[in-house]
């Protein structure tokens, strides 16, 4: 028996439970692995909630790292002893001692990376990836507009635009928060509850930015189109402030032939070949210094609840992880 947290309703962070569960032997693709350290994510409260659905009772979690314990048949590259990380779909389960998963989803470990670096950056660090690569291909010289940038995703993110070039304007809520992201790329950075549209406008001389990372929601996505340049690219990622209402293509049209995008990570890693991509140009950077992973709250498993509570009522900053 191992201990797991699940969920058997939806709500708040007090439906979170850690309960003794029983793993059997892992079946043909499978692995059987040992958490070392477990990522806290936005999206886990999104779970949790029931914003996005799951079959309930649910495990929760979808980033960690771990040890190989064992290995099913047709699994190959693996095997017990490994170091591996991983950011994966549904089923969820990382908030656990150990659990079973697919074994297409995980990536060795570079022995240059710990095991909460990586636990706090493989779905955070690959969500970078796809907005700055995929999303919008960010160029040199290009002005982007980063929402909270002094978080999980925003402090990785903004280093990884500083990285190719681009002039970043970081979003955040406590000057406390300011000076986190201007120190991790963000060249400058304002104040949610400032005069956003205008900063951006006098910022960029009036052109507006070429595409903005809007991981708020409801609260901000009409003021996110106001700040894009003609033909720039909103890329609505989360939704911290509840999800954006339907959406007239017409408010596109009035305000420059805008393009907007609402991706999912797991659409631009689905074959092993893109995992391995996004993956390795993620580690380079962090392992050549370019990128630095902050972690800076650790809680015990047994403490996921006071996490969620944390994270969403914005009390903490940089990446966290749970330790089993």
């Amino acid at each position: 028996m191992i201990q797991a947290v699940r969920i058997h309703k939806f709500g708040g962070p007090e439906v979170l439970r850690l309960e003794q569960v029983e793993l059997g032997d892992p079946g043909r693709g499978q692995a059987h692995i040992a958490h070392t350290a477990i990522g806290l994510n936005m999206v886990d409260t999104y779970y949790r909630t029931g914003l996005y659905p799951l079959d309930l009772p649910s495990g929760l979690g979808g980033e960690a790292a771990a040890t190989v314990v064992a290995v099913g048949a047709g699994v190959a590259g693996f095997a017990p002893g490994d170091r591996v990380a991983y950011a994966a779909p549904p089923p969820l389960d990382a908030y656990s001692e150990q659990r079973l998963i697919d074994a297409r989803w995980l990536v060795p470990l570079p022995a240059a990376i710990e095991d909460a670096t990586a636990a706090a950056m493989m779905l955070k660090g690959m969500t970078s990836w796809y907005l700055l690569k995929r999303s919008y291909a960010v160029k040199a010289g290009d002005w982007i507009l980063l929402y909270a940038a002094a978080g999980g995703v925003g402090l990785i993110a903004s280093q990884w635009a500083a990285a190719l070039g681009a002039h970043v304007i970081g979003i955040v809520s406590t000057e406390a928060k300011r000076a986190l992201a201007k120190a991790h790329g963000s060249e400058h950075v304002l104040l949610a509850d400032d005069d956003v549209v205008a900063q951006v406008r006098e910022l960029t001389r009036g052109a507006g930015v070429a595409a903005v990372y809007d991981s708020v929601g409801k609260d901000t996505f009409y003021q996110s189109l106001d700040c894009l340049r003609p033909h720039g690219v909103m890329v609505s990622f989360g939704n911290a402030s509840g999800a954006v209402a339907p959406v007239a293509p017409i408010e596109l049209t009035r305000r420059g032939s805008l393009y907007l995008t609402r991706p999912t990570l797991y659409d631009f890693i689905a074959t092993r070949a893109e995992l391995e991509t996004a993956a390795s140009e993620l580690f380079e950077l962090v392992t050549s210094g370019r990128i630095a992973i902050r972690v800076r709250q650790h809680y015990a498993l047994a403490e996921v609840a006071k996490a969620h509570a944390d994270l969403e009522q914005r009390r903490t900053t940089g990446s966290t992880v749970l330790l089993p």
